[in-house]
């Protein structure tokens, strides 16, 4: 959804901006493709590195208490009772399952209870980067595709009325996923995104004249 929102809004609002100044739609269009590709890269190149750094994060997380374990496996064992006798688990059961646990797995075990990590939640940054920049070029093609299809005079509006139906459309997606109130997450995008588009447009508008 982020990465949609940002691929709608950054780009749409450069073509609107670029738009504003008279340019050609030839120019109009390169930048919007332009701004698709360095935004999808951009988004990629980030994800990657920020998701990177996380797995390094947890790799070192891992190697510490795998030493941990190899150095005093009791307190290691205590350490994974309290765990759970601090999740509600009498003692009894707490020890039981913390002793299954220690001999089916103790480095899986004390990676998920205690440090949180787990297959599902592990960090991968090729994928993290591939879906960033696929989520922000599907979210750019929109105000994008109306370049080449309706007439310059209107490209400004048009591009405005598309991407601000989208990002509600997203906005409504997201909510219901999330359970939160619908009309102020439509409310919240499309506010941003219309002011992202006219301050922009204004830009765009100044610009032109000043070259004019």
């Amino acid at each position: 959804m982020l990465g949609a929102n940002d691929g709608i809004v950054s780009t749409a609002s450069l073509i609107v901006g670029v738009a504003a100044s008279d340019a050609s739609r030839a120019s109009v269009l390169l930048a919007g493709v332009a701004a698709l590709f360095a935004g999808a890269m951009s988004m990629a190149a980030g994800e990657y590195v920020s998701v990177s750094s996380q797995a390094d994060t947890e790799r070192a997380d891992l190697d510490r208490e795998a030493a941990e374990l190899d150095r005093n496996p009791a307190a290691e064992r205590r350490e994974l009772i309290g765990i759970y006798e601090r999740r509600g688990v009498d003692t009894a059961t707490a020890t039981s399952v913390a002793d299954q646990m220690m001999q089916e797995d103790a480095l899986g075990a004390h990676a998920r209870d205690e440090l949180g990590l787990s297959d599902t939640t592990t960090a991968r940054p090729l994928q993290a980067a591939v879906t960033s920049a696929l989520t922000f070029t599907a979210g750019a093609s929109a105000p994008l595709i109306i370049v080449p299809v309706v007439p310059m005079d209107i490209v400004v509006p048009a591009v405005g009325a598309v991407s601000l139906l989208c990002l509600a459309i997203l906005g409504t997606v997201g909510a219901r996923t999330g359970g939160a109130p619908v009309m102020r997450s439509v409310m919240r995008v499309t506010f941003w995104g219309a002011a992202a588009m006219l301050v922009t447009a204004g830009v765009g508008r100044l610009f032109g004249t000043a070259v004019a």
